[in-house]
């Protein structure tokens, strides 16, 4: 598999998925959060607010115990985190060697026998293997254990406050609140340097999928795999294609990884609709935000600092259309508080002259001059680096 980059030319036709479907049954919620057309423009009508893996990720050796509550790209943490006003759950997406798309952020799963611990690639299971981790839908039956390895090197159990089993992309399209929308994350080992033919089939057996489930339910499309961001993009034009990167927060041998210029041109040359930035990356190099808007794409982002109200806020006043969060209940609450519809704005004025809620405490949220806003965005750059 690992044998030589992928050159995007003439792409084979799917066989199994309509190449252009009809718009129309995706009329009602996708207009809603996301408006596309067939000549391929696009826009985001709102600041989205983005589940990160559902309720959020788990960070087990966090002190935070909100980092452990829910089993991450779950069923139980999709639908827990649908209860929120937030648009979309962002997951990962991989598929097994016998074709099944499964839902799972790691690119090796690990386990523990009688003391000895066990790592296996998700692409090199089957199915029926998979889902043999973790807690198990089948009453009495036991799942083997699951381990994980932390940035440092460490193997913790994955404990968390609610568990749930493994999934695939099939049963989160059935089981998860219709409403809410799904960015799918094509997940690819950085390490690996794909052919093109393995990058169609596992796209392929993905697209089968969403066209057979999706129904009206939005769906954004994302990656970290420049080429497979492309091909998907070509392979299908329902649905818009983000290009996932670092933004010069980390560097990979692949240059086309490196910043959001880079990414910029990945998206102009492959007809992509976006980029999801780590945030990061946006608030070192802020300037790139208008050369983004120029290009006519939309930019959302990723990583801890979206976890900070202030931060989200500021993104918004930057033009940013959205964020991916782990902290989904306090964002959504912020989000709604700081960017509130105008009706919403006028009926409350109306309603209490004096600046206070009902609950007798004033309401307020950051206001920033375009002066004190160019000030911000120079000094964020700063305050990043150290």
């Amino acid at each position: 598999m690992a044998l030589k980059a992928v050159h995007v030319s003439d792409v084979p036709s799917l066989d199994q998925v309509p190449e252009s479907p009809s718009l129309t049954r995706f009329s009602t919620s996708f207009s809603s959060c996301l408006e596309m057309n067939k000549s391929a423009s696009f826009r985001i009508p709102k600041f989205l607010v983005v589940g990160h893996r559902g309720h959020g990720m788990n960070v087990l050796q966090s002190s935070d115990k909100r980092m452990q509550a829910i089993k991450e790209n779950s069923i139980a943490s999709f639908n827990s985190s649908a209860k929120y006003p937030l648009d979309f759950i962002e997951f990962d997406v991989q598929v097994t060697k016998d074709g099944w798309p499964v839902i799972f952020h790691d690119d090796v799963i690990l386990s523990e026998d009688n003391g000895t611990i066990f790592e296996k690639r998700i692409t090199e299971l089957s199915l029926s293997e998979f889902l043999s981790y973790g807690p198990q839908r089948e009453q009495g039956k036991i799942g083997k254990s699951l381990l994980r390895k932390t940035k440092d090197g460490k193997i913790l159990h994955w404990n968390v406050e609610i568990d749930d089993s493994l999934c695939t992309l099939q049963e989160a399209f059935q089981q998860v609140d219709p409403n809410v929308g799904f960015n799918v994350e094509l997940k690819f080992d950085d390490h690996i340097v794909y052919e093109q033919d393995y990058l169609i089939r596992v796209i392929q057996a993905i697209l089968k999928i969403v066209f057979e489930f999706a129904e009206n339910r939005p769906i954004i499309f994302s990656t970290f795999q420049p080429d497979a961001a492309v091909l998907i993009r070509k392979l299908q034009s329902t649905y818009p294609v983000f290009f996932l990167t670092n933004g010069g927060t980390e560097i990979f041998y692949d240059v086309r990884r490196n910043s959001l210029e880079e990414a910029v041109k990945v998206c102009l040359e492959g007809g992509l609709q976006g980029i999801v930035s780590e945030v990061k990356g946006v608030f070192r190099n802020p300037g790139a935000v208008t050369k983004i808007k120029e290009s006519k794409l939309s930019l959302l982002t990723y990583g801890r600092l979206n976890n900070v109200a202030e931060a989200v806020y500021m993104q918004h006043l930057m033009g940013i259309d959205g964020v991916i969060v782990d902290l989904v209940q306090e964002i959504t609450e912020a989000v709604y508080d700081m960017i509130k519809p105008a009706k919403v704005v006028e009926k409350e004025d109306n309603k209490s002259l004096n600046g206070e809620g009902e609950d007798g405490e004033v309401k307020t949220k950051p206001q920033f001059s375009q002066r004190e806003l160019s000030f911000l965005l120079k000094l964020i750059p700063e305050l990043i680096h150290h």
